[in-house]
């Protein structure tokens, strides 16, 4: 068998803070030739003025954000067999991003 078809079992190490997880109610996408930047945000929106905060940064490769893509729509497609159709909400129609 090659090396390649092989099960790797990789150890992963996971920060508390970091496995409680972040919430993010608004999102920016970014890209180069080189690498998809995205950007999670909370935004307040209770004016005024109301306020935002970066929560995280996930940079990636063209090729990873491809597969995650993918993974997302997998993702979506199930929830929606299991739960309903997902209702895309427009709350801060004034910001032009991703949500």
């Amino acid at each position: 068998m090659s090396e390649l078809g092989k099960e790797v079992k990789i150890d992963i190490k996971v920060d508390e803070k970091d496995a409680l997880g972040h919430f993010a109610n608004f999102s920016n996408a970014f890209h180069s030739p080189e690498e998809f930047i995205l950007d999670f945000l909370f935004v307040n929106p209770t004016p005024p003025p109301g306020f935002g905060k970066l929560v995280s940064r996930v940079v990636m490769t063209p090729q990873h954000a491809k597969r995650l893509l993918a993974a997302l729509q997998e993702n979506v497609r199930v929830y929606e067999e299991r739960f309903g159709e997902i209702k895309n909400t427009q709350e801060f129609s004034g910001l032009k991003s991703i949500q």
